[in-house]
């Protein structure tokens, strides 16, 4: 989950600001929210002060003793990671913003189609990298890799079970697993597991239980037996497995 945080002296560009993010977080399947939205540069500086977030949105002229730029500043010097984008009317300040490492200047007023594209480029930026998540739907729908706890097939759907939610899409294992670390097994022709998300085993009923819950599971196929031990036992799992090697 991404978290976003918004700051616009103007109750009713903010107001319309949140109404796009949350269009363009629904259009481009993002798992996304909006933590906190404000008119006050204090609410905002003192939230971030307690809070780790992920994307900063910020107008550059708030009309107080504190400037849109002035809170870039101070996040900076707290967290160099943040994502910072810059909303404004005056267009002298776009040079001006890029001091602080911003990711992105959106001319007011915002549209959709703008944001869309800072959407884009934001999501493809935060997980470009192919060892750490997984696109569907044609790249629509962009799932991070530590979230799945094992994937499923059914029929001609596969099911993503993720920390959050689930994900449905047309593909099969055969394209899927290429996109995956070798943390993820087959354990099974309908099931693929996330090895790092398994915390018991029942052997004489081939059931895997993840993150220590009994009605989160998937099932060892006889097929894929051998080679599921084998990467447990090998494998660097931390888990308390002790059973598997006494039952085996």
């Amino acid at each position: 989950m991404l978290d976003f945080v918004i700051c616009d002296d103007n109750p009713n560009a903010l107001n319309r600001l949140e109404k796009l993010l949350e269009s363009a977080f629904m259009s481009r399947n993002i798992e996304a929210q909006i933590v906190l939205s404000s008119t006050e540069p204090n609410d905002l500086i003192t939230y971030l002060r307690h809070h780790s977030v992920n994307v900063v949105i910020l107008d550059i002229d708030l009309k107080a003793k504190v400037s849109g730029l002035d809170i870039a500043n101070l996040i900076r010097k707290q967290d160099k990671n943040v994502y910072i984008i810059f909303t404004t009317g005056h267009l002298e300040y776009g040079l001006i913003a890029y001091k602080y490492k911003t990711f992105d200047y959106l001319p007011k007023p915002v549209t959709i189609e703008r944001l869309l594209d800072t959407i884009d480029r934001l999501i493809d930026d935060m997980f470009g990298d192919d060892t750490k998540f997984v696109r569907l739907d044609n790249n629509k729908t962009i799932i991070k890799q530590d979230g799945i706890q094992y994937i499923q097939k059914d029929g001609m759907k596969v099911i993503f079970h993720t920390d959050t939610r689930d994900y449905e899409s047309y593909s099969s294992f055969k394209k899927i697993l290429p996109q995956l670390p070798s943390q993820f097994i087959q354990c099974h022709k309908s099931y693929i597991v996330n090895t790092k998300k398994v915390t018991d085993i029942d052997v004489s009923n081939n059931a895997i239980f993840l993150n220590n819950n009994e009605n989160i599971k998937c099932y060892i196929g006889p097929k894929y037996k051998n080679q599921f031990m084998e990467v447990l036992n090998y494998g660097n799992i931390t888990n308390n497995l002790d059973n598997i090697n006494n039952a085996e």
